[in-house]
């Protein structure tokens, strides 16, 4: 399987955020090839730093995408830019990359809803 790569399990890897379960449609964007690919999916957790997704095609691990993420107590949908950090199939791991104060906020504030929810 070319180009994938699974989530580090190791003693050694650890998160710096906890994820949590979340279920919301992800629409990411990919330059490849001189063009703009458009790929949507559904997110299955969501951390800090990152969110995890399947989507309907296949990223390469060290690719960066622009995302647009649908998420609860937000009035509009947040877009952010990511690095896909493993790949499993269509199952994605990314790290968010250069979050604006008010993105920073509205995850963490989410991401304390989540974990009141737990």
């Amino acid at each position: 399987m070319s180009g994938a790569s699974s989530p580090p399990t190791d003693s050694k890897y650890r998160r710096r955020f906890p994820r949590f379960g979340l279920d919301v449609r992800v629409n990411v964007q990919v330059f490849r090839g001189g063009e703009v690919v458009s790929l949507w999916g559904r997110s299955n957790e969501l951390g800090e730093d990152g969110i995890g997704a399947t989507l309907t095609q296949e990223l390469n691990p060290g690719e960066v995408v622009s995302m647009e993420l649908n998420l609860p107590l937000a009035t509009y949908p947040v877009k952010i830019r990511a690095l896909v950090r493993y790949r499993v199939g269509l199952r994605h791991g990314f790290e968010f990359l250069a979050r604006s104060p008010e993105q920073q906020d509205t995850i963490q504030r989410v991401c304390e809803m989540l974990a009141a929810q737990q």
